[in-house]
């Protein structure tokens, strides 16, 4: 693969991860280490255009990250993917875990990864886009307060899920809370936003952040692809 004449992979018959620490690069790292996948990580630096070279291209044609090479996919080939909630989906259904196995809760977990690729993502990075990046370009506050209230709102819809359950799902922690859960920590330690949106007045929201930040495969897999 084409890939692979930009960044060699020494563990060939590992999962290959092309990644940086970004949300959507966050979730495939705890992913693969929550589900104890054995992988190999490589840091494409968006900063610097990676993203945009052919050899990334060829597994990530919308020139996005994450992106994964599998040697050992379906019928034992390999097998490229990219979009970070196509991954997830993809390593969980692999493993046979973080993913319901009854079809209604299996409908039920990936409407909720919808909401994070729909709605979490786009509305967060927007509010971050025009909140810390554009600041100083962008004197209009409309965009601002535009994807903060938007932001705000979505975090009651969590709010309200969550309340009474320790996941997205209940008991059970899922691709689902993979999915969601770095983009509210990105929210505050990142775009330092928390008080622009208010996050503190969602106490089940940050008390789930924090259950899911404690788990080893979070600390194991926030640095993977980390520039610092």
């Amino acid at each position: 693969m084409l890939i692979f004449d930009r960044w060699p992979a020494k563990h060939p018959e590992r999962i290959q991860l092309f990644s940086l620490s970004t949300p959507n690069g966050v979730k495939v790292s705890v992913a693969l280490e929550e589900l104890e996948l054995p992988y190999e990580a490589h840091i494409v630096n968006i900063r610097e255009g990676e993203q945009f070279t052919p050899e990334f291209i060829s597994i990530s044609p919308n020139s996005k990250i994450p992106a994964i090479v599998d040697p050992h996919g379906p019928g034992g080939k390999p097998i490229a993917m990219m979009e970070s909630v196509a991954i997830l989906l993809y390593l969980a259904e692999k493993a046979g875990r973080l993913l319901p196995v009854d079809p209604a809760e299996r409908y039920e977990c990936m409407q909720w990864l919808c909401f994070q690729v729909g709605h979490i993502g786009p509305m967060f990075g927007q509010f971050g886009h025009f909140y810390k990046y554009a600041a100083d370009t962008c004197k209009d506050p409309y965009p601002v307060e535009r994807y903060a209230h938007e932001a705000r709102r979505l975090l009651g819809v969590l709010e309200h899920r969550l309340d009474g359950r320790d996941y997205i799902m209940g008991d059970v922690f899922t691709i689902a809370d993979i999915a969601i859960f770095p983009w509210v920590v990105c929210l505050r330690e990142f775009y330092l936003g928390g008080d622009r949106v208010g996050l503190d007045d969602f106490s089940v929201v940050n008390a789930w952040v924090q259950r899911c930040q404690t788990r080893p495969s979070y600390q194991r897999g926030k640095g993977v692809c980390s520039l610092a």
